[in-house]
């Protein structure tokens, strides 16, 4: 029995805390338990060295010195005001009404405005709350399929898992040990790509069910010129001016082998300001030159692309750190719901008392982690995770197949706090010794942690729609009519699709990496190959002692080996004679 146990420590820990979180336990106190009692044990058995533990106070110090933690409550406090600014009925009711005319032009307006609010709340339940109390009462109002209706709010809701700034991706950094800025980077193209796969669906229902998804009605339509156009026109031609100017100074100043995705953030925010400035002037000069529709949305959009551009903006060019740039969002954020005249105390008092739970939450599964993971590297439980992955048929392919699954299978318990802290240490150390770039690897598994807010019956995002969906037959304020209640089966039928969109946008970034590579800046690497040491030949000889250098002896080999030391540092750009850099 003790040589069995001393043979397989590591998997029992692993089946111990699988039993430990199917049972119900708190995950964080399941891990420290199970790390301190696995620990003693192995003290016991002899695999462990008594002074293990006197490691874990400086594990813990670790955690709570870690400054890109910082950035967590920084981006909740951010999400949990503008939740509460009025900024998303703004959006919802504008860009509703651009999108109205067409058919499921409510449902594009939902996709469109969840990744505005993705890109600056970063928070799941702020997004989806705010999505179903606004938009779920008026697509039922005008005969959206329940079904069709709550699986877009609550996919919509989800881009803010992906979407910098994104929490997962911060804890998917600190994990991994890459910076948060490259991985932002890195995750920004997917996120987008992954709104216009929910928008490519919704247009696929418009084309196979028309029912599913009527355009608004012509009274619904309240934003209408004095002669009762719609005032479009004047909308487009706005658009196609700020498009215009932003991908004219996109290839003025970055050209073509530019950061993706710090070219979409800064070029978007010049074309944004062509718009604003032409609005503006016409609004102030009573041009006439802008329809109400156009001027409305610029000023509605104007908001929340600015605080996009404060945090991702500053963060892709390198002016702040992901930490800075979250206090920045939360200063932003603070001024916005002031400007709204929505900020007072009890908001205040909520947000900050929401913003420390979620944070205390996000520390104590992190010290439970660093507990168990102590306990489980001691007894090599690392090298055991890595033979058993390592040596699965297909190589790096085989590898994020089989984890990819398993990740989607451990959402249905777990929610990707849990996934972040628990799984992937454990993956990373395998990907990179296969040769698997983290970042990209980090982004992949980011994607697919999205799953556990979605798939049923524990998807968070699901619940967050129950809550605000009416769950009784109603009357409508506006019509007057008794409509349907929304059921849970309902929801979480309709989310079954956008799980479907999820895996496949998981197999995309397998097939084509350059999804997520592509939108990294590239870093000029200093290959050491191709380092040259030219020695003078004055210098070859040690000052002083002509011929010193070519007599054998310690002496010469020494002086050899200081002055070529030298030479290496004045040929990186360092010692005494540091020359002035040359401008290219």
């Amino acid at each position: 029995m003790i040589a069995f146990l001393t043979h397989n420590m590591a998997p029992l820990m692993f089946v111990a805390l699988v039993i430990f979180l199917l049972i119900g336990y708190p995950v964080a106190f399941s891990l420290a338990a199970i790390g301190i009692f696995f620990g003693l044990g192995g003290i016991e058995l002899g695999l462990l060295h008594p002074t293990l533990f006197q490691a874990l106070p400086q594990r813990i110090w670790a955690v709570m010195s870690n400054d890109t933690l910082l950035a967590v409550p920084f981006f909740t406090f951010m999400g949990l005001i503008l939740e509460r600014s009025g900024m998303a009925e703004d959006l919802l009711d504008t860009i509703g009404q651009v999108f109205g005319p067409l058919r499921g032009g409510l449902a594009f307006a939902v996709i469109f405005v969840g990744a505005l609010l993705a890109a600056t709340t970063g928070v799941v339940a702020a997004s989806v709350i705010s999505m179903g109390l606004i938009s779920l009462p008026i697509m039922l109002r005008y005969g959206y399929d329940r079904r069709f209706a709550t699986g877009v709010i609550a996919a919509s809701g989800t881009l803010a898992q992906i979407i910098p700034p994104s929490l997962v991706l911060i804890i998917m950094a600190d994990q991994l040990g890459r910076s948060v800025g490259d991985m932002y980077e890195g995750a920004f193209i997917p996120g987008l790509t992954l709104a216009g796969l929910y928008a490519l669906y919704a247009l696929g229902i418009t084309l196979v069910k028309p029912a599913w998804a009527p355009a608004l009605p012509q009274e619904a339509r309240t934003l209408r010129e004095p002669d009762g156009t719609s005032g479009t026109r004047s909308l487009v031609v706005l658009v196609l001016v700020a498009t215009a100017a932003a991908i004219g100074f996109a290839k003025y100043k970055y050209g073509p082998d530019g950061p993706t995705d710090e070219m979409l953030v800064v070029s978007t925010a010049v074309g944004v300001g062509v718009a604003f400035a032409a609005s503006v002037i016409n609004h102030f000069a009573k041009l006439g030159l802008l329809s109400r529709i156009a001027e409305r949305v610029t000023f509605v959009l104007i908001p929340p692309l600015a605080l996009i551009f404060l945090v991702l903006g500053t963060i892709f060019l390198g002016v702040a750190t992901p930490t800075e740039g979250g206090a920045m969002g939360a200063s932003g954020a603070l001024a916005m719901a002031l400007a709204r005249r929505r900020l007072s105390i009890k908001l205040l008092k909520q947000a900050m008392d929401t913003t420390a739970k979620l944070t205390a939450f996000v520390v104590f599964i992190l010290v439970g982690a660093r507990v168990f993971s102590l306990t489980f590297y001691g007894v090599d439980g690392h090298l055991w995770v890595e033979s058993l992955l390592t040596n699965l048929p297909g190589g790096q392919l085989g590898f994020l197949i089989v984890t990819n699954i398993l990740i989607f299978v451990l959402a249905f318990f777990l929610d990707f706090f849990e996934l972040s802290f628990i799984v992937i240490p454990l993956l990373g150390p395998v990907a990179e010794k296969l040769g698997i770039d983290l970042i990209w690897l980090g982004v992949l598994y980011g994607v697919n942690m999205q799953t556990s807010f979605m798939h049923p019956p524990f998807g968070f995002a699901l619940f967050y729609l129950r809550s605000v969906a009416p769950a009784k037959d109603f009357t409508d304020t506006l019509t007057g009519r008794l409509t349907a209640r929304v059921t849970t089966g309902q929801i979480y039928w309709g989310a079954v699709p956008f799980v479907l969109i999820q895996i496949v946008m998981v197999a995309l970034i397998i097939s084509f990496p350059g999804i997520v590579t592509g939108g990294i800046a590239k870093k000029q690497a200093l290959d050491i190959r191709n380092i040259q040491i030219d020695v003078p030949a004055e210098e070859r000889e040690a000052p002083g002692e002509p011929g010193a250098a070519d007599q054998p002896g310690d002496a010469g080999q020494d002086s050899q080996q200081e002055q070529a030391e030298k030479a290496l540092e004045r040929a990186l750009g360092g010692g005494p004679e540091k020359p002035a850099a040359k401008k290219k």
